[in-house]
Formats: C-alpha cells, structure tokens, sequence
C-alpha cells in the first residue's frame, strides 16, 4: 500500500503519518516512512532521540552529483535523468520500533520545479519508492503534491488530506484537489483533525460533501503534551492508536 498524506501546515499532518506507521508497524506491515515535508520533524513524531536525524537527500550534494553526474545548481547542462536511487532507503534512513524512516526534503529556491539535478534525483527517488518498494509506504508531503507527476500518481492508493474546522484549511484541501486531478490522481480521503465537539465534525461534512472521510480525530490536550515533551503522539494514548485504526480501515476499504 502507499498512501500520501498532504493538508495545510499546522492541520496535524505529520501526527496522521506518525499514526498511521505505527498501526500498520503493530499489524505486521512493513513500514517505510518518508519525510517530504520541509519543516521535517517526523522523525520527533515518531519517537526517533534528538541525536537521531537525518540530513536530507535533497541537501545531499555530493550523492547527487555522483548519481546525476552533474553539478548541483547547474541550469541547462547535461546530466543523468535516471540515476541509481535503490539503494537509498537502506543506506539513508533509521529503523526503530518497525518503522524504518528516510528524510528526503524538497528543493527549496527559485525555479524548484525546473529539470534540475536535484528534482530529477528526488523525482526518481519517489518513483522508486512507489513502484518498486514492497511494504507500506507513507509520504508526509507538503500542502500540495509535488513530489507526485503522472508517472507515479497511480502508484499512490490514496492521497490523504488533512483537514481541520477552519476556512483555510478547506480552502487548501481544494486546490490540492484540483492540484491531484491534474496529474490524475483522483483517489483522496479526508481526515478531519482537532475535533473539539460534534459541530465541529458537522461544519467539515457540510462544506466538503464532494469529499469521503475517512475518520475524525478529537482534539486532544495529549497530543499536545506529547508534541511539547518530544514523545510520539499514540505514546500513552490508546484512544489515538484506537481512532488511527479505525481510519486504516477506512483506507483498506
């Protein structure tokens, strides 16, 4: 199974992955979790020590100019479009508790989206991870679907927003929408987070009835605790692990 997972910052996004790796790693499931998110703090949500972190791929100079055999930065120039990236999962990324976490960043300046070596290197990267992994692989991305193209938008089982009560956060499930049915990905599920009372739960179903839900999260002061303290999110939390099941259910189904 490999399932996206994408929202507006600061909706719970990386809390859902966190959730979500650690119900399929206690199912059995092997687990590769991938950080495509600039803010990269998965590795903290998913209880990996401080001393434990990972640098980026995409800030990975010299492997990128081996594999691509180019220079990074360089516009314009030749270099390998489809360079060697299998062996990555195994060489950078962590392995605790199931879960085996790899941190591959984004290109971050002018013209991100260009032919670049470092977007052809991570563009490959998520190819690879999508077509040629055998296990359960959750992408934490930013709000959109960058690290997505049409070559491997159908790989993806389903592409999970994130949402919250709130105008903005729907506003940006939208253009996510729109940004997903133009690589042809059309298979999105939504997770409503920071549910304080049932009109929360009603405001989200009233204003996003073209969208199925795949559960709700309850606000809970735990989590925040937990984010505060640097513990993973469903430590001590039962109740989260519950919900988070229930929502895996939901994407099976």
């Amino acid at each position: 199974m490999k399932l996206a997972v994408t929202g507006k910052g600061g909706v719970g996004k990386t809390t859902v992955v966190a959730g979500l790796a650690r119900v399929f790693a206690d199912r059995g499931f092997k687990v590769l979790a991938i950080d495509a998110d600039p803010a990269s703090n998965l590795a903290l949500a998913l209880g990996f020590p401080s001393d434990q972190r990972l640098t980026p791929i995409s800030a990975m100079k010299e492997l990128i100019e081996e594999r691509t055999e180019s220079k990074v930065g360089s516009m314009g120039g030749f270099f390998k479009i489809n360079p060697r990236v299998d062996d990555l999962p195994e060489k950078y990324s962590f392995l605790k508790d199931g879960i085996r976490l790899m941190v591959m960043g984004t290109v971050q300046k002018g013209g991100g989206g260009c032919v670049c070596p470092e977007n052809v290197m991570l563009r490959t990267l998520v190819a690879h991870l999508l077509l040629g992994r055998d296990e359960v692989v959750i992408l934490d991305m930013e709000a959109g679907v960058e690290h997505l193209g049409r070559a491997t938008a159908g790989a993806v089982h389903k592409l999970i927003v994130v949402v919250e009560p709130g105008q903005r956060s729907l506003e940006v499930a939208q253009k996510i929408r729109q940004l997903a049915a133009d690589i042809g990905l059309k298979n999105i599920g939504l997770v409503g987070n920071k549910i304080r009372k049932e009109a929360d739960r009603e405001f989200l179903l009233q204003h996003m009835p073209d969208f199925p839900f795949l559960g709700f999260l309850p606000y809970d002061s735990r989590i925040v605790e937990s984010d505060l303290s640097g513990a993973p999110p469903y430590q001590d939390n039962p109740e989260f692990l519950r919900v988070m099941g229930e929502i895996v259910k939901g994407i099976g189904s």
